[in-house]
């Protein structure tokens, strides 16, 4: 899994920048234009800032599950990968089609974020045995 996870938190990492790039820059000049731009830009704001926030929490779960050999660990890394994609997939996405029923998928990706905390606290109790 250590693997797999910083490969994650690698093309992850690349996204958020990337992503928050775009927002700023390429997206900027679209939202003005829209009466709830700047609510739009507040979403594509939120949404890289987890993301990258997670991608660096995904190394986290990578050493961790290098460290452990932890199904907590793996369970972090997992809950990351997915609460990245549920949460910041869904604020870009209400971004670029003002669809705001997308944002009844935003709390899960949430929730799988918290959950891959609880994890990571998991994964370090284990440390304290080892």
């Amino acid at each position: 899994m250590e693997r797999l996870f910083f490969l994650f938190s690698g093309v992850y990492g690349f996204l958020a920048v990337a992503l928050g790039a775009f927002g700023a820059h390429g997206l900027k000049s679209k939202l003005d234009a829209l009466p709830d731009g700047a609510l739009r830009a507040s979403w594509w704001q939120t949404g890289a800032q987890y993301h990258l926030a997670h991608a660096l929490a995904l190394a986290l779960a990578a050493h961790l599950a290098a460290r452990t050999g932890s199904a907590a660990a793996t369970a972090a890394g997992f809950c990351f990968a997915g609460g990245v994609l549920l949460f910041s997939g869904s604020l870009y996405a209400m971004t670029l089609t003002g669809i705001r029923i997308l944002g009844a998928v935003t709390p899960f990706g949430g929730l799988l974020m918290l959950a891959g905390w609880v994890a990571v606290a998991v994964a370090a109790l284990g440390l304290a045995k080892g």
